[in-house]
């Protein structure tokens, strides 16, 4: 099924929500609450009616979004409650940002913490004087519900306006002094070697990740370790890496069904997910898995990777191209229900000697391992897991690995095909340019590594939607596409992620337009990002709606910042084209937020891939002959063999003007193939080796010089 599942409830009267394309706003276009979507009319209602502003920000697949919908939007009480005393707007944070930038950033100075959904009252000019995140219905654990904070807003707006004003002014002025320019500083290696010590004391090395409970994926941290395994041969990043990715995928933040993977895991072990589906954390994990399999080349982590994005090209894309944000956790009202099983399901739907390899496999007991919400016990509900490696259970099994493997695919069918026919979660069936970007990415990096030339056609159908579907009269970048509408100018991350998927599309197809496509993007957001004064790149384009401060976003959380990935477009691009321009620019965006990123560099791990290509060594390679003969492909599968992270790949044609490419890097147009033969250039270091037609020459030019 396409199209997300009904996003509206059946009511008598709808709100101004309905007239909306987000799946998050739609979802609230039946609520007794009288929402505004955010602009100029909700604002002016304000103004005239002297009353403040109750801004709530999520997301279509949030599930406290949905708790706090159900026990106060829906509420007739709470909701005359609001009407009476405010203007009430609804904003979806991934359609809008740079709204939820702002406002979380005022969540955080004011409460200590954030998420979603976030609750914010403001002054009709948009001057915040109250943050929250979910606030239940009566006053719980003292929490205070929306029947008695709404009438004391209410005294408090009506009877201290001077004081809500100062409120307001300190707010202000506080958001404007964490959204000043970041503290300069050079960025060199010693910030790679402090980020590892930091995460190697954070490493759990039990189950792998990070930390305690909750546990987040975040694959930039293991891209970092990798390269950083690769620059110092130190064993310990790779056992890091490893192990975390083996929590992951044995674990039941891992769809073992139908694939993919879930938001993150509420317990230390990887067992119990937030059962949520996001694009970016497919497209980042993804590159990750892939990544993994060329530096180790263990099987399971291209399988991994491969049905990542099995599950995306089934699941979570259009038929346009493009592809959906995420799926909900919940179905039937019920967090997880899609995905878990007992036992009695199990031995109905398989035969008896295929549900003893499931039960055994994947952790499944009688009494479940997933809590019952309501009793806080268990309630026979299992999610798929595996305590172990494949191997051990084939060598408990008494059986080979080949055939373990054969049987759990039979079985996995059959339970799929029964899980199909279940209420499916909801799905958020928009497009954004910036997710999209990151899955273009991965499925082109697959393309590369994997040796699988479908996940190019796939990249190259979604960069052609966005790139003909999603831009604006300027030709710029808009954010979100649902229902045949574009709508939203794009932010930051927009272009730096479109032009990271654009690079990976080059190499892996070496279509010289993808390549222009990646350097007209990059430079529209040079300039219309960029911060002539102090470097770097805002999240918002200069002519865009200011919401309350134009601000950089430079920590890499649940996706890199946009900052962190433009510091490695342009080293990238820099190096593809001979471009000194861009090198120049990536130099300084590292000098901008230098300081800030050494202060804590495990915090900023996408940085520390960007910084590591900076550093060096890196190498240009450009392969010159006929991408269609025998030896050009053999010399470009050698290359892709290798986990050689740090290197730009441009291919020549051996057509006499060099064809497309010699337009955009003009470097290449004297480096011809020599007698026919497919040929090597390898530039390390800014110092070029002499160019070879052998395999084996090339390769070991590949190794750092001394």
């Amino acid at each position: 099924m396409e199209s997300a599942t009904s996003t509206t409830s059946p009511g008598p009267h709808p709100n101004r929500l309905i007239h909306e394309k987000s799946p998050y706003l739609l979802q609230h276009a039946y609520n007794p609450v009288d929402w505004h979507p955010w602009g100029p009319e909700a604002f002016e209602a304000a103004r005239r009616e002297g009353k403040p502003i109750f801004l709530s920000i999520g997301y279509s697949t949030c599930h406290w979004c949905h708790v706090m919908e159900h026990e106060s939007f829906e509420d007739a009480g709470v909701a005359e409650l609001m009407n009476n005393a405010f203007i009430c707007i609804k904003v979806d944070r991934e359609e809008r940002p740079d709204i939820d930038n702002a406002y979380m950033k005022v969540c955080q100075m004011v409460t200590g913490s954030g998420g979603w959904p976030l609750t914010i009252v403001m002054t009709p000019d948009q001057k915040p004087f109250f943050a929250g995140t979910y606030i239940p219905k009566e006053d719980r654990f003292g929490r205070m519900g929306m029947m008695g904070l709404i009438p004391r807003i209410q005294e408090y707006w009506r009877l201290r306006r001077d004081d809500v004003t100062q409120s307001c002014e300190e707010i202000l002025a506080a958001l404007e002094k964490v959204s000043a320019p970041a503290s300069g500083g050079e960025l060199d290696e010693s910030a790679l070697q402090a980020a590892f010590e930091e995460l190697s004391g954070r490493f759990d090395g039990r189950h792998g990740g990070f930390g305690t409970a909750p546990k987040f994926p975040t694959p930039h941290t293991l891209l970092f370790l990798l390269r950083y395994w690769k620059r110092h041969g130190e064993p310990r990043a790779l056992e890091m890496a490893e192990r975390t990715l083996d929590g992951m995928r044995r674990g039941g933040i891992y769809d073992h069904i139908g694939f993919g993977f879930h938001r993150y895991s509420t317990d230390a072990s990887w067992l119990v997910p937030h059962f949520e589906k996001m694009l970016y954390d497919q497209a980042l994990l993804a590159l990750a898995y892939t990544e993994a399999y060329q530096a180790t080349r263990k099987e399971e982590y291209g399988q991994t990777a491969h049905e990542i994005l099995a599950y995306v090209a089934r699941d979570l894309t259009s038929r346009q191209g493009g592809f959906f944000s995420a799926e909900d956790a919940d179905s039937e009202g019920e967090e997880g229900k899609f995905y878990l099983w007992t036992e009695r399901e199990i031995d109905e739907a398989l035969s008896r000697e295929e549900a003893e390899l499931v039960k055994n496999a994947f952790g499944l007991t009688p009494d479940g391992n997933f809590t019952d919400q309501q009793t806080g016990g268990p309630n026979g509900q299992n999610i798929l897991h595996q305590p172990e490696s494949a191997a051990a259970t084939a060598a408990r099994l008494r059986i080979s690995p080949a055939d373990l493997e054969t049987r759990w695919q039979a079985a996995r069918e059959k339970l799929f095909a029964l899980r199909e026919a279940r209420v499916h979660p909801h799905k958020d069936d928009k497009i954004l340019a910036d997710w999209n970007g990151l899955m273009i990415a991965a499925f082109a990096r697959a393309a590369q590594i994997l040796g699988r030339p479908l996940c190019h056609e796939t990249a190259g159908r979604a960069v052609d939607f966005i790139l003909t579907h999603m831009r604006s009269p300027q030709g710029g970048l808009l954010h979100r596409y649902r229902e045949g509408e574009a709508a939203v100018e794009g932010h930051l991350d927009d272009y730096a992620f479109m032009t990271w998927g654009l690079i990976e599309l080059y190499e892996a197809t070496f279509n010289a337009r993808h390549l222009e496509a990646a350097l007209d993007l990059n430079d529209r957001a040079i300039r219309n990002f960029w911060d002539d004064q102090n470097g770097g790149f805002y999240f918002t384009a200069k002519n865009s709606e200011k919401v309350l401060v134009r601000s950089k976003e430079i920590y890499d959380g649940a996706v890199p910042s946009g900052n962190s990935v433009m510091m490695l477009n342009l080293l990238r691009l820099g190096r593809m084209t001979g471009r000194s321009d861009l090198e120049e620019r990536a130099s300084q965006t590292a000098r901008a937020f230098g300081r800030d990123v050494c202060q804590s560099p495990a915090a900023y791990t996408q940085w520390m891939v960007a910084l590591d290509f900076a550093v060096g060594p890196a190498f240009e390679v450009v392969i010159s002959g006929n991408p269609q003969a025998e030896d050009t492909r053999a010399m470009l599968e050698a290359l892709r063999g290798q986990f050689v992270p740090n290197k730009v790949v441009l291919l020549r044609s051996d057509a006499p003007d060099g064809g497309d490419l010699a337009r955009l890097a003009t470097f290449t147009q004297s480096q011809t193939s020599i007698d026919g033969k497919a040929t090597a250039y390898v530039c390390q270091n800014f110092r070029c080796n002499s160019p070879t037609t052998d395999i084996t020459t090339m390769l070991r030019s590949l190794s750092p010089a001394p």
